[in-house]
């Protein structure tokens, strides 16, 4: 019996194959390689296949039968914030579709168990600074968000008309790298997309200072990749145990907030360089603040984030400097 990752060849689900091996998992990886390295298949049954084309419903049923799959972690989405805003449409098609195509194939082979990438997004602007699972009113405030609730209330229904053992994981704001060869390949994240600036001796740039935070820069709820990858394998045990499961969406965060000006002042920290960064007007989608309260998971999984900010900001700079766009510390420090 295995584990079918979609998206297993990208950041975050390269991590979560990687944890799912150590305990032992035989892994199968769909991933259409779009942000994905066929490398990190190693170890796994690789099908490079696109989860929201005419023919992947047949397709994913064909691998789960063929792997014998017990269960899924649905990984695979776009993820970008503002392109979702510019292109909502194609983020409706590919998000929802490709959801939809898995879920389906599980229900049509019998495969009772699936945890569900999500994200804070679900939540919009909450009317608190640390945000539980229930009891807020989630309304996102961009097109991303809402396909991944959309995936939740999906895959809630499914789970109650069928029998699914069905789990939510809502992350915060993922960074930081288990070992360099699972670096995050895309800069679609702050840390990356600050490292890429320096790579190219460009200045790193604050998307708005003007909101209600602290320091005017917009606060989130930094989790490394490492202990987001444990956690999806205490939910998998979650939905394969015994009993009720009563809770079908957990907060997957530190519960500590971090803005982006501090980020930045780590990163200077940790590289060395003393770059000065300048500030562009406000992304549209952007909520002020974001901190997730992760006692849920804590009390149900016996779950908690065990690495620091510092560990996030120094494993990301490792792997970057073991990559291909190596920053030359020297050349930046004769520059300032």
């Amino acid at each position: 019996m295995s584990v079918l990752v979609t998206g297993g060849c990208g950041y975050i689900g390269s991590h979560i194959v990687r944890a799912l091996k150590e305990e032992g998992e035989e892994t199968v990886i769909a991933d259409d390689l779009s942000y994905g390295d066929e490398k990190r298949a190693k170890g796994s049954k690789f099908y490079k296949m696109d989860i929201c084309s005419p023919e992947a419903k047949e397709d994913l049923q064909r691998i789960m039968e063929e792997c014998s799959v017990r269960a899924v972690i649905h990984c695979a989405a776009r993820k970008q914030v503002g392109e979702s805003v510019e292109k909502p449409i194609f983020y409706y098609r590919q998000n929802v579709g490709g959801f939809l195509n898995v879920i389906e194939a599980m229900k049509d082979c019998g495969v009772k168990n699936m945890i569900f990438s999500s994200s804070a997004a679900v939540y919009g602007e909450p009317p608190v600074d640390i945000v539980p699972e229930f009891g807020v009113e989630m309304v996102p405030i961009n097109p991303y968000g809402q396909t991944k609730l959309f995936g939740e209330w999906m895959g809630n229904a499914v789970a109650k008309a069928f029998g699914l053992n069905f789990c939510a994981l809502r992350y915060f704001n993922v960074a930081g790298c288990a070992s360099p060869d699972l670096a995050d390949p895309s800069t679609l994240n702050l840390i990356p997309i600050v490292l890429q600036r320096l790579s190219e001796f460009k200045a790193p740039v604050i998307f708005g200072d003007d909101y209600p935070t602290p320091d005017g820069t917009c606060v989130r709820d930094y989790i490394h990749v490492e202990d987001l990858a444990n956690a999806h394998v205490k939910a998998l045990a979650y939905l394969e145990g015994e009993g009720k499961k009563e809770y079908s969406a957990f907060n997957v965060g530190t519960g500590k907030g971090t803005s982006v000006r501090e980020i930045i002042d780590a990163i200077k920290k940790t590289t060395g360089i003393d770059f000065k960064e300048k500030v562009e007007g406000r992304r549209a989608g952007d909520p002020p603040m974001l901190i997730g309260n992760a006692e849920l998971i804590g009390r149900v999984m016996g779950w908690k984030s065990e690495k620091s900010l510092e560990d996030i900001i120094s494993s990301a700079w490792q792997a970057w400097q073991e990559g291909p766009k190596r920053i030359d510390v020297a050349s930046w420090k004769e520059r300032s």
